[in-house]
């Protein structure tokens, strides 16, 4: 990764988190927890930028143009909006899954064969 890259990518991070001060209090709360649980459950996308986030913020400046509660855009159930926004996305636990189903195959595949 250049230098360029890493200072271009601090200068998006830093527009995107103006953009989310400048939104309603409520959509501020909102916001945050959607990101926390993205840091939790690890959409792979996250670490290629801000798009993901930055679609959030454009449906939550849209919502609140429109003199939406936040509630109204996600629905109650915040965290089922959340993985609806990433259910085709790759996660870090399926990664990690991934990484154990192989292991482990390899490991009986290699038991198995030496009991033939």
């Amino acid at each position: 990764m250049r230098i360029q890259d890493i200072i271009e990518g601090k200068k998006e991070w830093r527009a995107h988190v103006a953009r989310v001060k400048a939104l309603p209090q409520d959509y501020q709360i909102v916001y945050k927890e959607i990101q926390k649980f993205f840091l939790k459950v690890g959409p792979v996308e996250l670490t290629e930028g801000t798009g993901l986030l930055s679609g959030i913020v454009d449906l939550f400046e849209d919502g609140a143009a429109l003199g939406k509660g936040v509630l109204e855009v996600t629905g109650n159930d915040v965290a089922a909006f959340c993985d609806d926004l990433i259910k085709d996305s790759k996660t870090y636990a399926d990664i990690n899954q991934e990484s154990v189903d192989q292991k482990v195959y390899k490991a009986i595949k290699k038991v198995t064969d030496k009991t033939k």
